[in-house]
């Protein structure tokens, strides 16, 4: 039996907030999609959580625009459930402090606000069945989440260094750049990464790309265009790229570990799943690595790419909150492919 909402024209109002971009869907209660939106990245740490909470609302608003739905109107809102999956929602305070955000606005009757990683869990397990498994994210960054039916989770702060993470699209990009100022001015070894990440650029070495990234002439927030470069250095058998890139492989196969191992799934059949740009790029020597490294630790696993969009996890996770029938959830999923 579904839970009582007040009506609305929709059943779910779906969100996935990440660095870069916002995917906003409006989803019936048979899971069909009435409208869809999107928006810039979700940045409270950077931009404030009243203004962050802004950027969702220009998607939110192009989504009930395609659905044609009303302007909003006090008590009156768009959907039953608002299912929020969002970056930066790193702690059990923030998630609460984005929730009341959220909720202020007034788009659904009820607000369910989770770290973005869960949207990955979610669209990639089957059926209405509450979530049992691991997923992995690296995209800008890097997480990890585990649940249990029974809602027990594994999770980690995922704050960067200060909590331990490495790695992820601009932790990647830095690193290969550390590597290749040694390279160039001889505190290192040589590798190829001090020619192709310059050429990027169009630049010729790297003392160049280091004043430019310094003075501003070329933006950090482009940095993520020489992770492709790092991977094909790699491939071409750059010993010093190849090291970097089965360094990340290991950080992924240590947090879906450990994450199996707080919930007691190490020696079960459980899926392990693994979304982001980084590991959905399909990169032989990453991903291969990641599957062998957790035949080890973990060898009744099942690891699988995510394709399907995160605001797909999102929608499912409301559904999942209205007590939806399975068939909503197949008719939803269906529309994402």
């Amino acid at each position: 039996m579904g839970v009582n909402r007040p009506a609305a024209p929709a059943a779910v109002l779906a969100v996935d907030a990440g660095n870069s971009k916002t995917d906003v869907a409006l989803i019936a209660a048979d899971g069909a999609v009435l409208g869809a939106g999107r928006s810039g990245g979700f940045q409270p740490p950077r931009d404030g959580v009243e203004a962050a909470v802004d950027v969702l609302g220009r998607a939110v608003a192009e989504a009930a625009e395609a659905a044609g739905l009303p302007p909003l109107r006090a008590g009156s809102p768009y959907a039953g459930q608002v299912a929020a999956c969002l970056s930066n929602a790193d702690f059990p305070v923030e998630e609460r402090r984005l929730a009341d955000a959220i909720g202020a606005r007034g788009w659904g009757a009820a607000t369910l606000v989770r770290n973005d990683t869960f949207a990955i869990l979610r669209a990639g397990l089957p059926g209405a069945a509450a979530p049992r498994g691991v997923a992995v994210v690296c995209g800008a960054g890097i997480n990890c989440v585990g649940m249990l039916p029974d809602g027990r989770t594994a999770r980690f702060p995922a704050v960067g260094t200060i909590s331990g993470d490495w790695g992820g699209g601009g932790g990647l990009a830095e690193e290969a750049l550390w590597w290749a100022a040694r390279a160039e001015d001889g505190r290192g070894g040589p590798t190829e990464l001090a020619a192709a990440l310059p050429a990027r650029f169009g630049l010729g070495s790297m003392g160049e790309l280091i004043e430019a990234l310094h003075l501003g002439s070329l933006g950090r927030r482009r940095l993520h265009e020489l992770v492709p470069v790092l991977f094909a250095v790699a491939a071409a058998g750059d010993p010093v790229a190849s090291a970097i890139v089965e360094r990340q492989a290991d950080e992924v196969v240590a947090l879906a570990s450990v994450a199996l191992g707080r919930l007691g799934l190490l020696a079960e059949e459980v899926p392990v799943l693994l979304g982001g740009s980084v590991l959905t790029a399909g990169h032989p020597q990453l991903n291969g690595r990641i599957v062998a490294g957790l035949a080890q630790r973990a060898p009744r696993a099942r690891v699988s790419v995510v394709s399907a969009p995160p605001v797909l996890g999102a929608g499912l996770l409301g559904l999942d909150a209205l007590g939806s029938p399975p068939e909503a959830h197949g008719k939803l999923r269906a529309h994402f492919g």
